[in-house]
């Protein structure tokens, strides 16, 4: 149905995120993010949504912009 929010992650999908993001794969290839999604039991396109949205998080975080490109990861 389109407009319809995503259904919350799990815990333990979310650990299966974060622990790829935080081995330094912010950008995952796709065979990867292929790999991540299955682990996880998530789309492809929601799992790369939510690496999306986690680099933006982590580069403000880190007081870069959020934008790709601007600067090297």
């Amino acid at each position: 149905m389109a407009g319809e929010a995503p259904a919350r992650l799990t815990p333990e999908q979310l650990h299966v995120l974060e622990v790829n993001f935080c081995r330094g794969n912010r950008h995952p290839d796709p065979a990867t993010l292929c790999l991540v999604a299955a682990e996880a039991g998530l789309s492809e396109q929601r799992t790369l949504e939510w690496f999306k949205q986690r680099l933006a998080e982590w580069r403000k975080s880190e007081g870069l912009p959020s934008e790709c490109g601007s600067v090297t990861d």
